[in-house]
């Protein structure tokens, strides 16, 4: 027989659950007011970036001795939930802060750390991730990229692919080929890569499906000088370190996922119990109580996967691989069926740009494709299970 005691392990405490109260607040004042003008304008959501910064949820994972908050990993991912319920691209926001600088927080010298944190923490600057390229996005072994030592330092010639914010962050890990000739994944060095350095430019504005708010270009290395200690860990141990990254960021895609799922349900439980047809709601219809009773099922099973998640990779734990690739997987297919179901629900009005919606369902797509495609992670999830 299991005590109380056990049960507490899937609930949130009190002070997460006043967190999320908090972003809510910020979020429904400060964000969700221009959520359609971002998107309609693809233009980056800078109202949403000064109200994250103004209340200390623009990276709140970064660790109090950096200036940090110290959010722990269940905290990020309810602050990244709670913006993505109101605006996708606006919770790339937080969610980009931890992908890129993470590698820092696992792998980095005190000196680099020390150096590029603190002005994260304090919102003067986003921090960007690059590791994907035209050829090398699920197979990212096979990077082109490459980092040739000068001296006390590197020269970086290449490009990466689908960089979200870039162009708006100051700072951005940067993944390379260190030693052509060296083992496949043991050859690759992380850099840090600032948006002042000479040779450094970006490409054209990605044009998008979903999260228009959130810029995606290419990153362009024209022969750029990085100081030898700019380096993230050590020399050869790049990719390592890319695939723990990912690891704990895939948590918060599938976060992400959650709140965009739960803003849709909400949108379509506020709209069927209004709207009357055949003389009565079409809320008390059966066939639209069994569609919403699913789509809630669904979203508190992903919103449960990862938050078991989420407290596994505070912890550290070594099944992590697993529960992180099955929550960004599961929570990402479910905001896309929920997010679909509601634009039936409302029918022709869901269709329209009239209602948040239509955007929702855009915006949920690319939680199927980045951060590891949803069959990469089956892929990542079955090697765990044959072990």
């Amino acid at each position: 027989m299991s005590t109380n005691s056990d049960f507490d392990l899937f609930r949130t405490s009190e002070d997460h659950e006043a967190l999320r109260e908090a972003v809510r607040a910020v979020a429904e004042d400060k964000i969700a007011p221009y959520a359609a003008a971002v998107d309609e304008e693809a233009r980056y959501p800078q109202e949403a970036h000064d109200a994250l910064v103004a209340s200390d949820f623009f990276a709140p994972h970064v660790p109090e001795e950096y200036d940090g908050v110290g959010a722990d990993a269940l905290a990020t991912c309810i602050v990244i939930e709670e913006v993505a319920r109101v605006d996708a691209s606006a919770s790339l926001i937080p969610a980009v802060n931890k992908l890129g600088s993470l590698p820092l927080i696992l792998a980095a010298s005190d000196d680099v750390k020390a150096r590029y944190l603190p002005p994260l923490a304090k919102g003067e600057t986003t921090f960007s991730y690059g590791l994907s390229e035209r050829e090398a996005g699920s197979d990212t072994a096979s990077m082109k990229c490459r980092a040739r030592q000068d001296g006390d330092g590197w020269v970086l010639s290449g490009q990466k692919s689908w960089i979200t914010n870039a162009g708006v962050s100051e700072y951005y890990t940067v993944l390379a080929v260190t030693d052509p000739d060296g083992p496949r994944g043991g050859n690759v060095t992380a850099f840090v890569v600032e948006k002042s350095d000479e040779g450094f430019t970006f490409g054209e504005k990605e044009r998008k499906l979903g999260i228009k708010g959130s810029p995606t270009r290419e990153l362009i290395f024209d022969h750029v000088r990085i100081p030898g200690d700019r380096v993230v860990g050590e020399v050869g141990d790049g990719l390592k370190i890319a695939l723990r990254t990912l690891d704990h960021t895939r948590v918060t895609i599938g976060a992400q996922a959650v709140g965009i799922a739960q803003g849709a349900l909400d949108q379509a439980v506020s709209y069927v119990k209004d709207r009357k047809q055949f003389g009565t709601r079409i809320a008390d219809f059966q066939g639209i109580q069994f569609m919403l009773a699913d789509m809630a099922m669904e979203l508190e099973a992903a919103r449960q996967m990862v938050y078991v998640a989420a407290a596994k990779s505070e912890r550290g734990d070594k099944d992590l691989t697993f529960f992180g690739a099955a929550a960004k997987c599961y929570a990402s297919d479910v905001a896309m069926k929920i997010t679909t179901d509601a634009v039936q629900l409302l029918g022709g009005a869901g269709y329209t740009s009239d209602f948040p919606l239509e955007r929702m369902m855009r915006d949920a797509k690319i939680t199927q494709i980045y951060e590891g495609t949803n069959q990469v992670q089956r892929l990542v999830m079955a090697r765990q299970v044959l072990r």
